[in-house]
């Protein structure tokens, strides 16, 4: 039996940057989608309302690839109260040819993250129009701050909003990314003033209520959303999807059971049956996204197995090449 390689989040912070590279593996994973061959079963997910958690388990095999990921993410969101972290979580690499395992990649969630974060630079390199000036953000922790930064490598702008419910969250974050992208960066108090200032804005937060709002919606806007992978929750108003020029989800049959086309479905704004075009599609031409430089468009992210197959695949070619990580007979 071949030994399993392991890797820690210290290996794999390491290895595995936020960087162009990044968003290209996970467009990889989205063009691959389109094809129509990749195999990736729905999401087992799991609410556990006592302890304020929940734990989703994705995977997907693709076509060509050695190997495929099956990968583990619990949020338990009272845990900063106990001094831990909401997220954390791990990946497991198989071989697909015999099954067996071949790593192990104790991430704490790192992997999520930078897979997450790279769905919206990728939304955004294929939707956003090609001139930003202003981004904004909804929302104040990890994601708000790795999307920005994300978004920042294919549309590079000189400026960034922050809007949070928590003033001193938001200042924080503000100041991060200031620092981190060596731009300007400040508070927005009023979120609709924020998206009205923004040409892509990108919403990071758990909500189970809209933060933007339809009237908010201004010729030239793409949205990013990433927050609702839950049934439940929602960020965007339902409204929008009768304004939007485009709307493009990350998974058609994901988003209508957890994304924000769940919500507009059952708010009586959206058929059940409508069929829009993945991100995928519109990645490998079989699909138009954004027509005009006037349109407004809206990618629904709701995280897909494929991205984790693909991110995990990435960062052990990368520790097979660094020589990094630990090994454990099988």
């Amino acid at each position: 039996m071949p030994d399993i390689s392991i890797l820690t989040e210290a290996d794999l912070r390491a290895l595995v940057k936020l960087d162009l590279e990044a968003v290209d593996v996970v467009e990889s994973a989205f063009r691959a989608l389109a094809s129509g061959e990749v195999i990736m079963p729905p999401i087992l997910s799991m609410d556990i309302p006592a302890a304020n958690g929940e734990v989703d388990v994705k995977t997907a095999y693709i076509p060509g690839f050695d190997g495929f990921a099956i990968k583990v993410s619990p949020g338990f969101f009272d845990n900063p109260k106990l001094g831990l972290p909401s997220l954390n979580g791990l990946m497991i690499l198989f071989s697909a040819k015999t099954g067996l395992v071949e790593a192990l990649l104790l991430d704490n969630g790192y992997l999520t993250d930078v897979r997450t974060a790279a769905a919206g630079a990728v939304a955004a390199r294929h939707l956003a129009p090609e001139s930003v000036t202003t981004a904004g953000v909804i929302g104040t922790g990890v994601q708000a701050r790795l999307q920005i930064e994300a978004a920042h490598l294919v549309r590079p702008f000189e400026r960034v909003l922050v809007w949070g419910r928590d003033a001193g969250n938001a200042k924080k974050c503000a100041a991060d990314l200031a620092e981190s992208l060596g731009i300007e960066a400040r508070v927005e108090t009023d979120p609709a003033r924020l998206v009205g200032e923004s040409q892509l804005v990108v919403t990071t937060t758990p909500s189970r209520a809209p933060v933007i709002r339809a009237d908010w919606l201004h010729s030239g806007l793409h949205i990013t959303a990433m927050g609702s992978d839950q049934p439940g929750k929602v960020e965007i108003d339902p409204a929008v999807f009768g304004r939007v020029d485009a709307y493009v989800p990350d998974r058609l049959s994901q988003c209508r059971t957890q994304g924000e086309l769940r919500a507009a479905i059952e708010a009586g704004q959206v058929e059940v049956g409508t069929v829009f075009p993945e991100l995928g599609e519109v990645i490998a031409g079989q699909a138009q996204g954004r027509k005009f430089a006037s349109d407004i468009t809206f990618a629904d992210l709701t995280g897909t197995g494929a991205q984790d197959t693909a991110i995990a695949t990435h960062a052990v070619a990368l520790a097979v090449t660094a020589g990094a990580g630990s090994r454990i007979a099988s």
